[in-house]
Parts: structure tokens; C-alpha cells; sequence
């Protein structure tokens, strides 16, 4: 038997199933919750993936891997997390989406030149709340990564 897995690793918790590959049938499946709120220590992630796979992805042969999107984990020139990571759901960046919105020419102005209009839940939006709020976080901040595991 072929054995695959995935795994979820959302806002609320990280979920793994174990399928055979020809039938579909779950064999096995674990979960571990990650803590509430709209921000979080990234370790908790991991520590959520390391206790929901304990023993379930002896044998799987493939991994497919889904993860939260749109927070805004900060790291420094050395790869650390600079502070907890702002999540999809943490709305306090809705002044300064409002602001880049208006900045760049209105919501037709980003649409043409992105695609997309800045909302309080994407990672743009949180990165200048970052620079106007925690400027000296923003100073330390050398890279930015999204939630994801994959």
C-alpha cells in the first residue's frame, strides 16, 4: 500500500491525514491546536506540526503541505523572528491599507499596477503598520515570510 499525507496547517491548529494513495481510505491522522488570536510566536507552528506527525508519517511516500496565508513574519539578517508573527486575521494594519490605498491613487491605481488592493489582512498592509508602530522592529527587519509550512 502506497501511503500519503497531508497537511493543514491553519489559523486554529495543524491537521494531518494519512491516505492510502489507490483507495483514498484515511489510515491514521493527527491534530494539535496552535494558540488563539491574530498573533504568534512561529515556534508554535512548528511544535504544532512535530506533536499533530508524531509517528503518523513513518511509511508515506508523499506530502502535500496547505498553510495560513497573508500574516507577516519578520525575520532579522540572521534568519530569527524579530517579533510574533501578525496574523491573516489581525486588523490593526487597516489604517495604513487605507492610507497605501490612497497613497498609490485609489483602488483602480492598485488593481492596474498590482492586481490586487491592499486590505487590512494582507502582509503589505502589515509591513507599514510595522514601520509607523514598531520602528525599531521595522529597523531589525531583513526579510519577510508568510505562515505557511510548505
Amino acid at each position: 500500500m502506497t501511503l500519503v499525507a497531508g497537511i493543514d496547517s491553519s489559523t486554529q491548529s495543524c491537521k494531518i491525514v494519512v491516505c492510502d494513495a489507490t483507495t483514498g481510505k484515511v489510515v491514521r491522522e493527527g491534530r494539535a491546536p496552535h494558540p488563539d488570536g491574530t498573533e504568534t510566536d512561529p515556534a508554535h507552528w512548528w511544535t504544532a506540526l512535530t506533536t499533530a506527525s508524531s509517528g503518523l508519517l513513518d511509511g508515506v511516500a508523499a506530502v502535500s503541505v496547505a498553510g495560513q496565508q497573508h500574516g507577516m513574519v519578520v525575520v532579522d539578517e540572521d534568519g530569527r523572528v524579530v517579533r510574533p508573527a501578525l496574523l491573516w486575521n489581525d486588523a490593526r494594519s487597516a489604517g495604513a491599507a487605507r492610507d497605501l490605498v490612497e497613497e498609490l491613487g485609489g483602488p483602480g491605481a492598485w488593481a492596474d499596477a498590482v492586481s490586487n488592493v491592499p486590505v487590512a489582512s494582507l502582509t503589505v498592509t502589515k509591513l507599514r503598520w510595522l514601520a509607523q508602530n514598531e520602528p525599531d522592529h521595522a529597523a531589525r527587519t531583513r526579510g519577510v515570510m508568510l505562515p505557511t509550512t510548505g
